[in-house]
């Protein structure tokens, strides 16, 4: 993969007179006109980026445009010379005038203005930061940091909640490059005419210059996504870059580990490794670990070797590293192999409320240590060590976090679960993820989550349910939560999933909060995290960001995906939680989840529910409508790798996606069979089968049912569905038997939840081995 050798004596690192003439460097490809073209794109991409965060707090987002006074009386609009009253809608401008209203009240509550600015004071902070060290390679601090004062910001060509439709593009390829130029639309710049090696080089470089600042946040990897579609590049070229990168800077910190200079480093900085966003005071400054034992010519053979792989020189590379070039420590740190583990008083604080919390790796091979599972004790020793005893040197099962570069990423996926029915169930709906980041599930709560996921299939499978059902879809959803028109034959058995959702919605909140606790406490180091969940997984993605918020942790997280989120729908939450991710926020809803509004019935309904609608009135958040997809809140399962493909999602294996889509089927012809014998048992029939244990229909394509005597069956019959409807009204009409229906239930709930964890110790017993 690499075109040099990484490890190189000193005499082999040593340039020759032909090898420095051929050595690329961005003073050397870009002429003093193409590097200022460099940090104004640079410095435009990134004043773009501040003046979304300045939208986020704008109260006039996805109102209209009319320049009409939001003041004015309605006599006033149609007397506007503006105005045209043929036209003018007055009691929408009206309404408009008090939602903007509502939205500057909100505002200008001190914590939204103490948010506001913090949030501008951070991404001032890192476009400084940013600016100083471009422009110490390729002009000059004071030429960029002038430039930075007076680039432009391109006008966002989004100002309201995006409304996507599913739109199946052919190729994984095309999705995500349609998806990058659409999320991320280029500026003009000159240097998009350049011959591609020369634009894929800039582009290597500014990864490089932007890892020695000693992190990688969530805002560096915006920038550089905005300068791959402004350079007219695939978005592949970055992904590659980045693996990469990544396999050669652990390379690189393996070889080096056994450094008696790092070593005494790493002692030093052992208690001065307290959480930051990750921005050095000085752009550039080795502040944390720095190798001086390390000479440089043996950095520029090593990791600068590693680090040219695509042209670059690799003395350039190591300088546009800096002290990352030289430090296991902050490679470590990065990487999350330092600090990792979450504090003994922490985990005590939540131990009583939230078990079971790890990161277990989805993709074979990869590093197990960010687990933070009390249970789990090789792991907790294992991100314990390096922090707990600093008089050792990185112990072998510490190291385990450099031992295998292949799997390591410089971007970090967790994927949330958000009910179970099996201890698999934890993984298995995010192998659809594919390999440009380092995939986690998030494990939390086996029992209650359990518990509510065979709840859920139980109540489904009812027969309550199934009449219920037909009921429901005479009214929206939204009547049925607000005017309580639930059937009485449901209502008599909600025991059954209440206090399973209850509890486990409880517990979730919890999740997320420690969640945002193992962030801020870079339990998956220096690197941007992408959070995906479904069901209460997206509850609990909810109550980190919104912890995260409170705590004014912004740069931790890239990109957010909310599906069938049972929480809030209000512009003000979906304001604060977008405060903390620095690129996607993404809700996907369906209006036909009748599942999730009967669970939620309970809740604070006049808050509106995510999961069953749009976010109305915020930049950049994106609404995806499933709900010619989803009937049923136990779909989302199935449906993660083709929502994340609708969406443009750069990172899902096909192949996986396929094979849920065909599980998904497999449930669907489960669920209906189950159906027709309810329907067929309330009838006093049973449906016919044949030899390969499908059931048969008859020419108009009705189910054929036999007649069910206590003696046995007699005859065929065909299914009218007329007899049926009025069969099931009277019998779940009758109380005695819903009640039955509901403790049967509920006895097969618990032995199936039994069962289910019995089959999650025995896989923590396998982790930990």
């Amino acid at each position: 993969m690499f075109k040099h050798v990484p490890w190189a004596s000193h005499e082999d690192a040593k340039p020759s007179e032909g090898n420095q003439e051929e050595e690329k460097s961005l003073t050397t490809i870009l002429n003093i006109d193409q590097r200022g073209d460099l940090t104004l794109l640079i410095a435009s991409i990134m004043a773009s980026m501040r003046k979304a965060v300045e939208l986020n707090f704008d109260a006039n987002v996805a109102l209209s445009s009319s320049p009409t006074n939001s003041k004015a009386s309605e006599d006033e609009k149609i007397l506007n010379k503006d105005t045209d009253p043929a036209t003018a809608d007055v009691n929408k401008l009206d309404e408009e005038k008090k939602l903007r209203e509502q939205r500057q009240k909100e505002l200008a509550a001190p914590k939204m203005k103490e948010l506001k600015e913090e949030a501008l004071r951070f991404i001032d902070q890192w476009r400084s930061n940013v600016i100083e060290r471009i422009g110490s390679i390729v002009n000059s601090k004071e030429e960029a940091s002038s430039q930075m004062e007076s680039a432009p910001a391109k006008a966002p060509t989004i100002n309201a909640a995006q409304d996507k439709k599913v739109n199946p593009i052919a190729t994984e390829a095309e999705a995500t490059d349609t998806a990058l130029k659409e999320i991320f639309p280029p500026n003009d710049t000159p240097l998009s005419s350049l011959e591609e090696p020369t634009r894929i080089l800039i582009l290597h470089s500014t990864l490089l210059l932007l890892l020695s600042l000693e992190h990688y946040i969530a805002p560096s990897r915006v920038l550089l996504l905005y300068l791959t579609s402004s350079l007219h590049l695939p978005l592949s070229v970055l992904t590659d870059d980045e693996e990469k990168i990544a396999k050669g800077l652990l390379e690189a910190a393996k070889h080096m580990s056994g450094e008696s200079e790092t070593q005494k480093k790493a002692e030093e900085n052992k208690h001065s490794r307290k959480w930051k966003v990750g921005l050095a005071s000085v752009a550039g400054a080795a502040l944390i670990g720095v190798t001086g034992g390390l000479a440089a010519p043996l950095v520029a053979a090593g990791v600068g070797s590693v680090m040219g792989g695509l042209g670059l020189g690799a003395t350039a590379a190591a300088g546009y590293l800096g002290a990352v070039a030289g430090s296991t420590v902050i490679v470590g740190g990065l990487f999350g192999a330092y600090g990792g583990k979450m504090t003994g008083e922490m985990m005590d604080a939540y131990a009583k409320e939230v078990s079971d919390f790890a990161f277990l790796p989805v993709k074979d091979k990869l590093n197990p240590l960010t687990s933070t599972n009390k249970d789990s004790s090789s792991h907790e020793k294992d991100i314990k060590d390096p922090v707990s005893d600093s008089s050792k040197p990185l112990s072998p099962s510490s190291a385990t976090a450099i031992d295998d570069p292949s799997s390591r990423r410089l971007r970090v996926t967790i994927g949330i679960s958000g009910w179970l029915t099996d201890a698999a169930d934890v993984t298995s709906p995010w192998h659809v993820l594919g390999t440009n980041a380092e995939v986690f599930a998030l494990r939390y709560e086996l029992e209650a989550l359990m518990n509510l996921g065979n709840s859920m299939q139980a109540m489904i499978s009812s027969a309550a349910w199934g009449y219920a059902k037909s009921e429901m879809i005479k009214h929206t959803i939204f009547a049925e939560l607000t005017a309580a028109l639930w059937p009485l034959a449901l209502l008599k058995i909600s025991r059954l999933v209440d206090n399973p959702f209850s509890i486990a919605k409880s517990r979730s909140d919890k999740a997320g909060e420690l969640l945002a606790d193992a962030l801020i406490n870079k339990a998956q180091g220096e690197r941007p995290v992408t959070l995906i969940g479904y069901s209460l997984g997206a509850r609990v993605i909810y109550s980190c960001l919104m912890s995260l918020a409170k705590r004014k942790a912004f740069g931790l997280v890239e990109s957010a995906v909310l599906i069938g989120a049972p929480c809030p729908s209000t512009t003000g939450d979906w304001r604060v939680m977008r405060s903390v991710v620095a690129s996607r926020l993404v809700n996907v809803y369906s209006d036909n989840d009748y599942i999730l509004g009967f669970l939620y019935r309970t809740s604070s309904i006049q808050y509106g529910v995510a999961g069953l609608q749009k976010i109305e009135g915020l930049s950049n958040v994106m609404n995806l409508d499933v709900s010619e997809t989803v009937s049923g809140h136990l779909r989302y399962r199935y449906l993660v790798g083709s929502i994340l493909k609708t969406i443009g999602f750069e990172d899902v294996d096909l192949k996986a996606v396929e094979a849920e889509a065909a599980k998904l089927k497999k449930m669907d012809e489960e669920e209906e069979e189950r159906s027709l014998a309810d329907k067929a048992k309330a009838q006093g029939k049973s449906i016919v089968k044949g030899a390969d244990g499908k059931i048969l229909f008859d020419k108009d394509g009705r189910p054929l049912m036999e007649k069910v005597w206590k003696g046995g069956k007699i005859g065929e019959d065909k299914n009218d569905g007329g007899d049926g409807d009025k069969s099931v009204t009277k019998g779940k009409d009758d109380k005695e038997g819903a009640d039955d229906e509901a403790a049967r239930l509920e006895k097969e709930v618990q032995e199936k939840t039994q069962q289910g964890l019995l089959q999650g110790m025995a896989q923590k017993l396998h982790i930990s081995r």
